[in-house]
């Protein structure tokens, strides 16, 4: 068993206030919850605006599905954030 935790940090150079940074972020969550059934919260960088923060958890059977999950995450959000994705972190157990 695979325990995953993506940390993806992005950054929107257009967004000036915490009002158009909350709805980016409540945006891109719930996608990833409902198109791939992970656990995601903003965990770091709430007060500034134009960096958001995100981490994606989720749990499977082999190390190769993990792989092709987080291979698939990241295409995502690559495709569909209104953001520039600076860094990607992925820890697995």
């Amino acid at each position: 068993m695979t325990v995953t935790v993506m940390t993806i940090k992005l950054y929107a150079p257009w967004v000036h206030s915490l009002k158009e940074k909350r709805k980016i972020v409540k945006g891109l969550c719930e996608k990833l919850r409902h198109k791939f059934h992970v656990s995601v919260i903003e965990s770091d960088a709430q007060d500034i605006h134009q960096t958001i923060v995100v981490s994606v958890a989720y749990l499977t059977d082999h190390a190769a599905a993990a792989d092709s999950i987080g291979e698939a995450i990241r295409g995502f959000i690559a495709r569909s954030a209104d953001a520039e994705i600076v860094d990607i972190r992925e820890e697995k157990r």
